[in-house]
């Protein structure tokens, strides 16, 4: 289905516009036919303030967008036609859903706008990048309701064990892996692999490689109708980096590689040590350099840094290797249509969009740089975490190195980055004043 043949259809009774926040959640309007046509030419208004939303709609502070001098006004969002697809569960002439985005002042904070500078300043440069994205989540069979009425202690996953890759597992919620891939064709979503991972309920799925914006598109719908699909049979799901202290670390993982304008692989010659080129590890020395000051982009929650808790499998550090799931930069693949990076540092609770414009723009920075990466790791990157570069392991770290990146500031942006980084602090500061569980049980009696 085109954006033209549903506005032509007598059919068509109502579309839905959505667009990304800056958590990745889908926010839109449901219009009619007859007012997409209009939004279709002109674009449809939206408050920036959209931008400043916590996921339960708290207000963070964004400086010009939720703080006393803002006035609450729309920006336009741009349908992008190329984005059309169908709802799944709506009927005909109600189903069509497109993507937009900010333009005009707001697209300096937009994710998706974001991402498209990113890219196309790559394409400037002369490269292309391919990339695609796992997504790790833990199914419960537990409602909103019934998690919160335990206090989301104590809850039913879907599954009880640890049990990566087990088949058995797989088998038992055929229901859900076959209701997750017919969710996924009207919505245009390539799943590649789906699996169950390391802790109960624990699963993944994997979306597959391509270029310019639909892979970080179909992540955000995937992560969106993951949650709706799971509503609607009576479960829920969670992204949290750390939901218990039980349970390992939840990611997404982001896998690049770059070709030039000829569409020839530029990481790969077989020349070299496993067939690494030379403008190839210059792209992981950019990585090594510039990621740990854009930290925040990829643990943008409180919760994120508990992920990085000993005896988890997170990354130890921005270490570097072959086929080396103990480093943060694992290289995988062996020929030249394979060889990539996987970069292991996000957190589920990142949002795509941004995730791959900072990944991509310190991969690229590292080429025009001509940067040298740290020796490569060799054996368990965990035995030998301290060593080199590191990203930030608390949130007011990650704040303050994202305020003070001259890069971050030049690839993401002026206004990103101060807005990013102001919301941020308002949501730790918030957080900072809680008293959490545990520490009412460690000190009240006896403390």
């Amino acid at each position: 289905m085109t954006l033209d043949a549903f506005l032509s259809d007598p059919a068509s009774r109502f579309a839905t516009v959505a667009m990304t926040d800056t958590n990745g959640l889908l926010r839109g309007q449901m219009v009619s036919a007859r007012s997409l046509a209009g939004i279709a030419k002109n674009g449809m208004g939206m408050s920036p303030v959209t931008l400043a939303l916590d996921p339960t709609d708290v207000v963070l502070n964004v400086p010009g967008v939720s703080d006393d001098t803002s006035d609450f006004h729309d920006d336009p969002l741009t349908v992008d036609p190329s984005t059309v697809r169908r709802l799944p569960w709506s009927k005909p002439g109600h189903d069509l859903l497109v993507l937009s985005n900010y333009s005009g002042a707001s697209a300096e904070l937009c994710p998706r706008s974001i991402l498209r500078r990113v890219l196309e300043r790559a394409n400037a440069a002369g490269f292309v990048p391919r990339y695609g994205l796992e997504l790790e989540y833990t199914l419960f069979d537990e409602t909103p309701e019934s998690a919160r009425e335990k206090g989301y202690r104590n809850l039913k996953t879907a599954t009880p064990h640890k049990s990566h890759d087990l088949v058995l597992y797989q088998v038992q919620q055929t229901e859900w892996y076959e209701a997750v891939a017919e969710m996924c064709e009207p919505l245009g979503i390539d799943i590649a692999k789906m699996h169950e991972e390391i802790g109960g309920g624990f699963l993944e799925a994997c979306i597959a490689a391509g270029t310019g914006l639909e892979p970080a598109d179909q992540l955000i719908l995937l992560k969106n109708f993951l949650r709706a699909l799971a509503l609607r049979q009576g479960k829920c799901i969670t992204y949290m980096p750390r939901w218990t202290e039980d349970a390992d670390s939840q990611s997404i993982h982001v896998h690049v590689s770059l070709t030039g304008t000829d569409g020839k692989s530029v990481f790969h010659d077989p020349s070299q040590k496993n067939s690494v080129s030379p403008l190839f590890r210059n792209f992981i020395g950019g990585l090594q350099r510039y990621i740990g000051d854009m930290t925040l982009v990829f643990q943008p929650t409180v919760n994120s840094y508990r992920r990085f808790a000993p005896g988890t499998f997170a990354p130890p550090g921005l270490t570097w290797g072959y086929e080396n799931r103990t480093t943060c930069f694992r290289i995988v693949g062996h020929d030249a249509g394979s060889l990539r990076v996987e970069n292991r540092l996000p957190g589920a609770d990142t949002n795509p969009y941004l995730t791959v414009a900072a990944t991509v723009a310190a991969g690229i920075a590292g080429i025009i740089e001509g940067i040298e990466p740290e020796p490569e790791v060799a054996g368990n990157g965990y035995a030998q975490a301290g060593e080199g570069p590191d990203f930030a392991r608390s949130m007011p770290e990650a704040i303050e190195r994202l305020r003070g990146s001259a890069f971050a500031r030049d690839w993401l942006g002026n206004r990103f980055v101060d807005a990013f980084a102001t919301s941020r602090q308002s949501q730790f500061d918030e957080f900072r004043k809680k008293v959490p569980d545990v520490e009412l049980q460690r000190f009240f009696d006896l403390g």
